[in-house]
């Protein structure tokens, strides 16, 4: 498998883009996150760390990121959207609690034999999906 920075310089450099060291300043502090982000918090860490960017920046590439199959969109309804890094990882769904906000990730392949049997029903060439179960924690159901 590519480095993900491998995998958005192919990107760029077939579709005529310019390569520029912001970007991959963005996408290695997206892939260093190992986990949900949103824009804010991603640009603290980057200046934290003296990277000089802005957010009109990081705002377009995260369209390139997920363009070429790096990072997600993932709405935890808050107001605003969150990312996530997907290449390298196992697909996923997210359970949250309405209660705290917790998100926990989880794994099923239940999930997996879904699409295919939808792909075959439709005839769809189905490239994901995204499964967010709400819900309250062990915790907060004790105050609900």
């Amino acid at each position: 498998m590519k480095p993900e920075i491998q995998v958005f310089q192919d990107y760029i450099r077939q579709r005529g883009l310019r390569r520029t060291p912001e970007r991959e300043q963005i996408l290695k502090q997206i892939f260093e996150i190992h986990g949900h982000f949103d824009v804010d918090g991603l640009y603290l860490n980057l200046r934290h760390k003296g990277v000089r960017v802005s957010k009109a920046s990081i705002y377009r590439a995260l369209p390139l990121f997920i363009d070429c199959g790096l990072i997600r969109e993932v709405d935890f309804s808050e107001g605003h959207w969150h990312y996530e890094p997907i290449y390298g990882h196992t697909h996923h769904s997210h359970l949250r609690c309405l209660g705290c906000g917790e998100i926990l990730e989880f794994e099923e392949p239940a999930l997996k034999r879904l699409e295919e049997q939808l792909a075959r029903q439709h005839g769809y060439l189905i490239k994901g999906h995204q499964l967010q179960v709400q819900g309250y924690c062990a915790n907060c159901r004790q105050t609900i």
